[in-house]
């Protein structure tokens, strides 16, 4: 696997512990047989006795063990799968949301529109394992999480995790972990959980990652009964493939460049998914030295930039839903959108079995809309015949907006919706497929933002590539601070 990666710029960065490269690749150590994120604070390797891999299913395949240390398992995630649109990366999507625990190769392959086979050659040459490897080493982790996480018997962790059995379970934990599952929940950080119900976690994310302004984003578009805000907490319901959950998501209270969520499942086995979603919804994979150095570079932003960095692009759970809030919110303010948005989930949602604060329903899913009677949401004509026809093509795959959707694709058919025009179509490009390079044409925001940076949007489609979206939200800030806490300050000079 090492001749797909720049051997002497990997060592560079391990010689560096320059955690920027976390999750981009682990360090495989052949004397030892253990691999290691590049920021590991062990002693260096040796050049020569190094190996790097893209993945950790790659250095596990490899025969290496990850190291008790730096946890490499537990690594931001590589924002190339967010980033590229290709089939490899379309399988790595839908791979970390369960695709294959749920419906084997087979119905990856089906999603994708390849074979087996084809597809197997296509991530084995990219990656150097196959689809089934990179959902042993996902499996892993969420094992890893349950153990350290809940007071749960090891036999359920094993299923929830999605292996077929605790033997099964038991040894792929000692090779990846070389550790037992016993050992492993013998040194955890702290006790169980003390709310019983629920599962707490660190999401971890690359610096500067400002986790109050993402939240305070996500807050101000809160919808009643489907999402909540208190200042601090965003908490929402998501729906997951067996049944829904609630996930609450704060600042780390250590002040570090992380999330905790809280999560009630409905099934345990859902973990993996609501993880991938939520790290998704929060885009804590970003490269944010990448992208801030691209769009510094723009004399427009570079103030901005340099006043806010690492600044990032908070998404949906659900693309479907986004869509649909997407027509919802055309040409009226955020919270006319909210009000019509909480009316609709009233009407056609799905009730939870019981409220959680004041949290009470799951988004409805595009069957239960189609024939759904929205005549009480306070919609137009117009719009009612949209929001029909939209969720008609998402419930029969003519729109496919799911993690494995090719983008461009999507676009083009959500832009055949009557109704759906080219500002909505790249909304759910932007929030809802987390595409990082989308421009929002004709955003009135936008065009006020470049108009008192004394610059203008007529190149501003190819301008900041790959990083669009990213300038979207710097411009946003700029003309509607009070969505943004480190928003900058309109009135001063560019």
């Amino acid at each position: 696997m090492t001749e797909f990666l720049d051997h002497e710029r990997c060592y560079r960065a391990v010689a560096g512990r320059d955690a920027r490269f976390d999750g981009w690749f682990v360090t495989a150590v052949r004397t030892t047989g253990i691999y290691c994120r590049p920021s590991c604070p062990a002693r260096t390797p040796l050049a020569r006795n190094v190996d790097f891999f893209s993945t950790a299913a790659a250095a596990q395949a490899a025969g290496f063990r990850a190291c008790r240390r730096c946890r490499p398992d537990a690594a931001p995630g590589s924002p190339e799968w967010d980033v590229r649109a290709d089939v490899v990366a379309r399988a790595m999507r839908l791979i970390a949301d369960g695709e294959v625990e749920r419906s084997g190769v087979p119905g990856l392959a089906a999603r994708l529109g390849y074979s087996e086979r084809q597809l197997h050659r296509l991530v084995v040459g990219e990656l150097g394992v196959g689809p089934l490897a990179l959902a042993r080493a996902q499996r892993a982790q969420t094992a890893r999480i349950l153990i350290e996480t809940t007071d749960l018997p090891m036999a359920d962790v094993a299923f929830a995790a999605g292996f077929a059995s605790v033997r099964q379970f038991n040894d792929t934990v000692r090779e990846v972990f070389a550790s037992t599952p016993t050992e492993l929940r013998r040194t955890r950080r702290g006790t169980g959980e003390s709310n019983p119900g629920w599962l707490t976690l660190r999401l971890a994310a690359r610096p500067p990652y400002a986790a109050d302004e993402v939240l305070l984003f996500l807050g101000a578009h809160a919808v009643p009964g489907l999402e909540e805000w208190d200042g601090t907490t965003f908490s929402r319901v998501l729906d997951l493939p067996h049944g829904p959950a609630v996930v609450r998501l704060s600042p780390a209270p250590d002040g570090s460049s992380a999330v905790t969520a809280r999560l009630r499942l409905t099934e345990l086995r859902d973990l993996g998914a609501a993880v991938t979603r939520c790290r998704r919804m929060l885009d804590l994979d970003a490269d944010p030295v990448a992208l801030d150095d691209v769009l510094r570079a723009d004399p427009a932003l570079a103030r901005l930039v340099t006043g806010a960095p690492g600044r990032r692009v908070p998404a949906s759970p659900d693309a479907d839903e986004l869509a649909t809030r997407a027509v919802l919110g055309q040409q009226v303010s955020v919270p006319g959108a909210r009000t019509l948005t909480a009316r609709l989930v009233t009407a056609a949602g799905t009730p939870l079995p019981e409220p959680v604060g004041t949290l009470t329903h799951a988004f409805p899913r595009p069957g239960a809309l189609v024939d759904a009677d929205l005549t009480a949401v306070g919609l137009t004509g117009a719009r009612r015949r949209t929001v029909h026809a939209l969720a008609g093509a998402l419930a029969d795959g003519t729109v496919a907006l799911g993690p494995g959707a090719e983008r461009d694709e999507a676009e083009r058919a959500l832009r055949a919706v009557p109704g759906i025009g080219p500002w909505t179509a790249a909304l759910v490009g932007l929030r809802g497929l987390a595409d990082p390079d989308v421009w929002l044409p004709g955003d009135l925001a936008l065009r006020k933002s470049l108009a008192a940076l004394g610059s203008s949007d007529a190149d501003a489609a190819a301008r900041w590539r790959p990083w669009s979206s990213y300038a979207v939200l710097h411009l946003w800030a700029l003309a509607v601070p009070t969505l943004f806490t480190r928003a900058p300050d309109l009135t001063r000079s560019a």
